[in-house]
């Protein structure tokens, strides 16, 4: 059975944490690179992460560790949730965990995950490091990144490896050559594993974070955001800052979007009121199912509102 969750798997320090699925934007940043750090904590992403892993050369690993603490601390203040992906465990991952802890990251990424265990033993460590750093056990949540054809088939039991596992992330470029796949901007190449990820994700009850859109071009990135929403995706990581702000406005209901799901559920709740089972809205039947979904779409953009007070 999958692991119960609530929407928040703990309280960061500076306040109430974003649930999973209001985390539109996951945007990965230099471990070591102060100015690309500076740029994504003000990108508008909702989340923040350190890569110590590929976007941090092997040689400037130890420093970009000792740069974690004011990283976090900076996004705290702005608004932002900090996260860091560390390297695998056996790979120097415990050592970036040794380090960057004590600065309380709020989520903590591991890459090419392929099964259960090696979620479990993060959770080991990193509840070990709580311990240790004064941190409140299972404040720290975990990420695992799919990024190969062995891990995609496990992404189900990945998931369901234990309740700090509140999101799993698929990715792009590492599927793609795993797969043998040739890359295009449209990404049809990886459709299968994008709706195959999001389904394993839903059933384990934990939020499927979509591959990142690596071309430069920021319309690119709108657009397979979009392309992901109509999937079922809510949130989307990226490797550029200036498509933060695109992919938010891909993942956020519009103001027509929103009036058009409350004419749909008032229509709906006329219609059943008066006896009938659906109604026809713009040419088309409203039933329970769809129904729910404007509902779904309502209370998701009550929420952003909430959070903009």
């Amino acid at each position: 059975m999958p692991c119960v969750r609530t929407e928040m798997a703990g309280t960061p320090r500076s306040g109430t944490r974003t649930p999973p699925a209001l985390r539109r934007s996951w945007l990965f940043v230099g471990g070591a690179d102060t100015a690309a750090q500076g740029a994504a904590i003000h990108s508008g992403a909702d989340v923040v992460i350190q890569d110590l892993e590929d976007f941090t050369p092997p040689q400037r690993r130890a420093e970009a560790r000792t740069l974690a603490a004011a990283l976090y601390a900076k996004c705290r203040a702005a608004g932002v949730l900090a996260a860091v992906r560390i390297n695998p465990l056996d790979a120097g991952g415990r050592d970036d965990l040794a380090v960057v802890m004590p600065g309380a990251p709020d989520i903590v990424l591991l890459p090419k995950t392929v099964s259960a265990t090696q979620i479990a033993a993060l959770d080991q460590t990193v509840a070990q490091a709580e311990t240790r750093h004064g941190i409140p056990i299972g404040a720290t949540e975990l990420v695992p990144n799919v990024e190969t054809a062995v891990g995609l088939v496990e992404t189900l039991a990945i998931a369901r490896s234990g309740p700090r596992v509140t999101a799993c992330l698929v990715a792009a470029e590492d599927m793609a050559a795993d797969l043998g796949a040739e890359r295009h901007p449209d990404g049809q190449e990886l459709l299968h594993v994008r709706t195959r990820f999001l389904v394993d994700c839903r059933a384990a009850g934990v939020e499927a974070i979509d591959c990142p859109y690596t071309f430069a071009d920021a319309e690119g990135a709108e657009r397979e955001a979009r392309f992901a929403r109509r999937l079922g995706y809510r949130c989307k990581s990226l490797v550029r800052p200036d498509h933060a702000w695109a992919i938010n406005r891909a993942l956020t209901p519009s103001a027509e979007e929103v009036a058009k799901a409350r004419r749909i559920a008032e229509t709906f709740e006329a219609a059943r009121t008066r006896g009938e089972d659906r109604v026809l809205v713009d040419g088309a039947w409203i039933e329970v199912p769809s129904y729910l979904t404007a509902k779904r779409l309502m209370t998701r953009a009550e929420a952003f509102a909430k959070r903009r007070r």
